[in-house]
């Protein structure tokens, strides 16, 4: 194992708990950046970009008026991109940018999609409640989950009631959210959707409702449990298996250190800083501590939202001061790349690893990185002696391989072209 310099471990804390260093981040020590990213406390650019008030999506028309129905899908879309760019803007803005990379996990982990749902209101308001429990209490974040409206709208809650159960939601809920594959039965699917009936959503209300007369109050037989169980004590009933610590903690490890699954004397000290509060910051803070993190073998490539939230940071672009027209291209660029939030394309989420390097989506990452360092202020890599070594301190990349040099090289002129190239290098697409 070749272990990584300080530096170069204060950057991949940067990358794998937020969205990579700006300028002057990398100055500070481990344990100083762990603790800033872990310890949160008020943050200004957060709070200078709050979240927009859609208000309710327009009304469905009926089915024979063309021309309404066409102007209501207009207006849905317009609501879901100021969302998306509403996002972005947060993601670049905020200072600590923890709690927003959380919150992006917890989006891939609960993945919710606007093209169902139909409500960016309700997409929002599911982003806020997994950013209020971003780094909280898995318990907490997960109760709050199972009646999620737009949860609900994407898994088909509102079918779900006494007498015909909807097994999508209890089924994706142990499976994806919680278990895993392979640690619950059929028997166990059907009870726990009993267990859930009664939850409705409507799209221009930001709260579920429980009916009463649709919730089934029998007794159910769940997980080798017995008893009236609805969603609350369902959610607590699943989270005390023994299988949903190390699930939860599995997960967070692919996404933020190793498409390798943690070894098991790992996975034991990782469920045993989890504990029993289900405690996301401290099982953050005992990932950091594995020597895996510190592995320079344990490279990642970065998400496209990651990757262009990264981006904007360290070039300092604030897609909320952009033109309108020039705005708009962001989320097509990230349509290009395969990843929009707010838009995965299952209740599994977005892909990991090669599938973000296809030939493709190396064209729409270099129109993209063309786009933002259109905007940045290069001032500094323009008056440099050695514009390789500027432009990679910007971006917070030590060393450039010296293939990327040449490359590099070749366009030294043009620091905007200089700066393109380097966003789409190896050394800053994969988090090293």
């Amino acid at each position: 194992m070749v272990v990584l310099s300080e530096r170069a471990a204060v950057r991949r804390l940067h990358d794998r708990l937020g969205f990579g260093p700006r300028p002057g981040d990398l100055d500070r020590g481990f344990a100083e950046t762990r603790d800033r990213l872990l310890d949160t406390g008020p943050d200004a650019g957060a709070a200078a970009t709050p979240m927009p008030a859609l208000g309710a999506p327009p009304e469905r028309p009926g089915k024979q008026d063309k021309a309404a129905k066409q102007q209501a899908t207009k207006q849905l879309q317009a609501q879901a991109a100021q969302a998306t760019l509403w996002w972005l803007d947060r993601m670049t803005a905020t200072d600590v940018a923890s709690v927003e990379r959380l919150t992006w996990f917890w989006h891939g982990h609960f993945a919710t999609s606007e093209q169902k749902v139909r409500s960016p209101e309700l997409m929002l308001a599911q982003n806020q409640a997994q950013r209020d429990h971003a780094l909280g209490s898995f318990t907490d974040l997960a109760r709050v989950m199972v009646v999620d409206p737009a949860l609900l709208l994407w898994l088909d809650g509102n079918s779900n009631k006494a007498g015909k159960p909807n097994e999508n939601l209890a089924r994706e809920f142990m499976e994806l959210f919680t278990l895993g594959v392979g640690h619950y039965t059929e028997d166990d699917v059907r009870e726990a959707a009993r267990a859930l009936t009664g939850w409705t959503a409507q799209r221009d209300t930001t709260t579920a409702k429980l009916v009463p007369k649709r919730h089934d109050n029998g007794e159910k037989h769940i997980l080798g449990a017995t008893g009236d169980f609805a969603a609350q004590s369902f959610v607590d009933l699943v989270l005390g298996r023994p299988e949903s610590a190390p699930f939860v903690a599995g997960r967070l490890w692919f996404r933020l250190v190793s498409s390798a699954p943690p070894a098991a004397d790992v996975l034991n000290r990782l469920v045993a800083a989890y504990g029993s509060r289900r405690d996301i910051r401290a099982l953050l803070r005992a990932i950091t501590a594995e020597p895996a993190f510190h592995d320079s073998a344990t490279s990642l490539v970065k998400q496209p939202v990651e990757w262009l939230a990264g981006l904007l940071r360290a070039f300092g672009v604030r897609p909320g001061s952009l033109d309108e027209k020039t705005r708009a291209q962001l989320p097509a660029g990230l349509r290009g790349l395969g990843q929009v939030p707010f838009l995965p394309p299952s209740v599994g989420g977005w892909a990991a690893g090669g599938a973000w390097l296809t030939t493709s989506a190396g064209v729409a990452r270099l129109h993209l990185a063309q786009l933002i360092a259109a905007h940045a202020d290069l001032g500094a890599v323009a008056k440099a002696s050695d514009k390789a070594g500027a432009i990679g301190e910007l971006l917070g990349v030590d060393a450039w391989s010296d293939r990327t040099r040449a490359a590099l090289a070749g366009v030294a002129g043009d620091v905007r072209q200089l700066a393109t190239v380097a966003a789409c290098a190896p050394e800053y697409v994969v988090s090293g």
